[in-house]
């Protein structure tokens, strides 16, 4: 996924259904922040090393330090939006799964897993993920991104 992953927050925040004060704003940054590598990625790596290979791809490290902080929130007012925020992230690595590649088995294997293998038919990468068909899964998701938010509004 290329764009999804912000309306794929927004779509888990919406549809939970109790009122906690920052579950919006949690969902949202937790959609997202798997791919603060990308600063890391363009600035100081220069595209040496696939984004995904960096620790924020990596599921096991989210799922050590979801461990650690709903431990340490246990009881807490902010133990639920901490929940949606690291389900967030997951829902983030299982879209890259989709066509991207996850290091699911890292650190005890080295390969990526993804679903759908997308061929390069186009001198940009990004071409070629906006001509095929998985482009349409981003729509869906943008369309019902925006579809809960309009119904959010007017509520």
């Amino acid at each position: 996924m290329l764009t999804a992953h912000l309306p794929s927050g927004c779509i888990l925040a919406r549809t939970v259904r109790r009122p906690e004060p920052y579950l919006l704003p949690a969902a949202l940054i937790g959609s997202v922040l798997p791919d603060f590598d990308m600063l890391w990625f363009l600035i100081v790596d220069h595209g040496a090393t696939h984004h995904h290979r960096y620790w924020p791809h990596i599921p096991l490290i989210w799922a050590g330090v979801a461990a650690i902080t709903l431990l340490a929130l246990w009881q807490n007012r902010y133990a639920f939006t901490a929940v949606v925020a690291f389900a967030a992230m997951f829902l983030h690595l299982a879209f890259d799964t989709i066509a991207g590649g996850t290091l699911w088995t890292n650190p005890w294997g080295d390969s990526f897993y993804s679903l759908v293998t997308i061929p390069a038919t186009d001198d940009s990468w990004i071409l070629s993920f906006v001509l095929h068909w998985t482009v349409l899964l981003e729509v869906a998701v943008w369309l019902a991104a925006v579809s809960l938010s309009v119904k959010g509004w007017s509520a």
